[in-house]
């Protein structure tokens, strides 16, 4: 029995000495199945891949980019007044550049050459894109318009009702559709006239029926006239029959300096 079992024993010895000195080939590199795998490693190695640039921009340069886009980006201020595809000749002044000539006569019809601006887009009589027209108008100059012609602005701190007549100093600026020459926005000293709601009517109405209490004085705002009355009984009728002449005729006014409307 024992001399039967002992090769068996040597077999099995022989096989895992094969099978330790497998392992070991295996393992150092030169089997099959570790170049199966190590081969996409060392092709990965190898292999990079797309390689990248990157460009340093001086910040000067970047600034100058930026500002450059924004202002090819930006829509100009005058475009909100431009209408888009309408004729050339009825386009706001702002719109358009005309080579006027200010040597002209004044009062006399004259004609300009005229070129839209840029990004405004118009058309001739026959809805033909134009960028070339030519401009009628009266030779003057922008504060010699009518005063239909130009806006401008109100003053409330000035007396309406005063001898002589005071004057203020505007600011005025020409409507859009009208051309004239030289500067559109200009001052100009215009008399002053605004109202503050006060009403000619009401306040005659009251001097006749209660003068004598000061309702007329108090109604315009003139509350020490009004106590006057009011305690002298409208200055024993003779005071109230004078402030029913005086607001008659418009002498006596709202306190605010204002017309009555």
């Amino acid at each position: 029995m024992e001399a039967a079992a002992e090769p068996l024993r040597s077999v099995r010895r022989l096989s895992r000495v094969l099978l330790f000195l497998s392992q070991c080939y295996i393992l150092s590199g030169d089997g099959s199945l570790n170049l199966e795998h190590s081969q996409p490693l060392a092709q990965s190695i190898k292999d990079p891949g797309p390689t990248r640039t990157f460009t340093i921009v001086p910040r000067a340069a970047e600034n100058k980019l930026l500002s450059h886009l924004t202002e090819s980006t930006e829509i100009p201020p005058y475009m909100m007044k431009c209408p888009s595809n309408g004729l050339c000749s009825r386009l706001p002044a702002d719109c358009i550049e005309c080579a006027t000539n200010f040597s002209c006569t004044y009062g006399k019809p004259v004609t300009f050459d005229c070129t839209v601006k840029p990004s405004v887009t118009c058309v001739d009589q026959d809805l033909n894109p134009q960028r070339n027209f030519i401009i009628n108008m009266t030779c003057r100059f922008c504060w010699q318009l009518p005063e239909t012609d130009y806006e401008c602005t109100n003053s409330t701190s000035c007396m309406t009702v005063a001898c002589p007549r005071q004057r203020y100093l505007a600011n005025c600026t020409v409507r859009d559709h009208i051309h004239c020459l030289g500067n559109r926005t200009f001052p100009k000293l215009l008399y002053c006239n605004w109202t503050g709601g006060y009403k000619w009517s009401t306040a005659l109405a009251l001097s006749i029926t209660l003068g004598g209490f000061g309702a007329d004085r108090f109604y315009l705002g003139q509350w020490r006239e009004g106590l006057g009355k009011l305690f002298s009984f409208g200055g024993l009728g003779i005071w109230t029959l004078i402030d029913v002449l005086l607001i008659g005729v418009g002498y006596v006014g709202p306190a605010d300096g204002s017309l009555y409307i």
